[in-house]
């Protein structure tokens, strides 16, 4: 099997890569020609200490690291494919205690509590208030845009119906919405100069949300109510979780549930714009298949990793104990041995089995529901009141190792007056 010819020293988790583009016709080389391939990088510049990472590309791949927790662990390196070399070993050692970072059993444990949270009952029980809280932000961004009609869609759009649905979900009072996002900003972007953000930044914002978290879980305690988090905290045994494991939980929330779906937001506004007749059809037909296509297209997090528990084989490579595995989310939804025409957008995609919410397994995203309905709610209203929306600029990509990040993208509606 030929090697593609990748430039030497080509990292598939180079920030300034991430803040250019997705690679995807690296992906699809890789994909033909060496589907499990070893990327090396220089010791130490990542936060780990090793030479380099397996990049797995094709989807039926990903799936298989992805179910197969007892041959690749989430735990012994953290699913985070890269940090800074300024990182110590011990800051990455307490990331272990959020769920996306445990194997199970632990992680069993863990995740059947927090699915109360996640029923399909408690998503529908949420849909009315998100539905109205949808409207109310599509209305105030449209009344706060420019006299030429221009506003960012990132801050007064896609940042806030994620954010809302969370403190909905969990309690978390409006007025501290905007203080959930400033910290989940500070987590991810510590590789974005722009944000001048170090890791020890980062570290404080993560503390700022676990004790958030944790006074709100002893104020639930003390004083039960009918939400979740009195639930989930109730009384600390093995069915409840006890205020760090609540607080570690709502990191994770912050992160995979804010920073994620806001990013999907975004790239599904930039793709229906930069696909009118997709656009036309959506606004007509409000196809039930949208939210899935958006999530495969814009696959918010490209990549994940899993470190080897012992000497196995993958793609015809043989992975030896310790190694790290780096899951491609973004080579997987383009992958044309699963998907027809997977470069084209086309929100009637059906089936759709993409690995946007994960390759299955243990960590198959808890809340997908909730993330397809905040996708859906808020896109019918922006086809409701803002059907004439056009670009008003080239989205601003966020730095990033493994996350396909928007800070900003400008749009416009007709001009006032």
């Amino acid at each position: 099997m030929p090697c593609p010819a990748l430039p030497d020293g080509f990292d598939f988790t180079d920030p300034d890569l991430l803040q250019d583009r997705v690679p995807h016709p690296e992906f699809a080389q890789l994909r033909q020609t060496e589907p499990v391939r070893w990327i090396p990088q220089e010791r130490g510049i990542t936060g780990f200490d090793d030479e380099g990472y397996w990049a797995v590309t094709r989807h039926a791949d990903v799936k298989y690291v992805s179910t197969h927790p007892e041959l690749y662990s989430s735990n012994l390196n953290t699913a985070v494919i890269r940090f800074n070399s300024s990182i110590q070993r011990d800051q990455i050692e307490i990331q272990k205690m959020i769920m996306l970072n445990m194997d199970p059993p632990e992680h069993t444990r863990v995740r059947q509590i927090v699915q109360r949270g996640f029923t399909p009952r408690a998503i529908r029980s949420l849909e009315e208030a998100l539905r109205n809280r949808a409207r109310e932000i599509v209305a105030t961004a449209l009344e706060g845009a420019g006299p030429d009609g221009s506003f960012d869609f990132v801050t007064n759009v896609a940042v806030e119906l994620p954010l809302q649905a969370i403190a909905e979900l969990i309690g978390i009072a409006q007025k501290d919405r905007s203080k959930v996002f400033d910290w989940s900003n500070k987590m991810v972007a510590y590789d974005d100069p722009e944000y001048a953000i170090t890791e020890e930044i980062g570290a404080e914002a993560a503390m700022e949300i676990v004790s958030y978290a944790m006074n709100l879980a002893a104020d639930r305690k003390q004083c039960p109510a009918k939400d979740i988090v009195s639930q989930l905290v109730a009384a600390e045994d093995d069915g409840n979780l006890s205020s760090d494991e609540f607080g570690f939980f709502v990191i994770l929330l912050a992160v995979a549930g804010n920073e994620t779906t806001r990013n999907a937001i975004t790239h599904g506004m930039h793709a229906f714009l930069t696909h009118p007749d997709q656009w036309e059809l959506y606004k007509r037909e409000r196809p039930s298949t949208t939210a899935e296509e958006i999530v495969r297209w814009a696959t918010p997090v490209v990549s994940f990793q899993r470190t080897a528990t012992q000497d196995t084989e993958l793609g015809g490579q043989k992975i030896k104990a310790g190694d790290r595995v780096g899951i491609f989310y973004s080579s997987a939804n383009h992958d044309p041995e699963v998907f027809t025409d997977p470069d084209t957008f086309d929100i009637t995609r059906d089936p759709n089995p993409h690995l946007g919410f994960g390759g299955g397994g243990p960590h198959f995203c808890l809340g997908k529901s909730l993330a397809v309905l905040e996708i859906d709610l808020i896109f019918n209203a922006i086809a409701d009141a803002m059907p004439d929306l056009t670009l008003a600029g080239d989205p601003r990509r966020l730095r990033a190792a493994w996350l396909n990040g928007v800070k900003e993208l400008q749009v416009a509606t007709p001009a006032k007056g």
